[in-house]
């Protein structure tokens, strides 16, 4: 599901994902424990990763 915050029609919403469908993205993540939650804050504090840092369970 996508939410928009901000006042755009739907039309610019399908024009959206329209676009982003055809643009090439390359996403950064870093993944984390949730024991290591404390690590991660720490980590994106001080910059040491780029894109996305994520907590994992399980």
């Amino acid at each position: 599901m996508v939410r928009s915050v901000a006042n755009l029609t739907r039309r610019d919403g399908i024009e959206f994902l329209d676009l982003a469908g055809r643009v090439p993205m390359r996403t950064h993540v870093t993944e984390y424990p949730l024991a290591q939650a404390n690590q991660a804050l720490d980590d994106l504090r001080h910059g040491r990763f780029q894109g996305a840092g994520v907590l994992t369970v399980g």
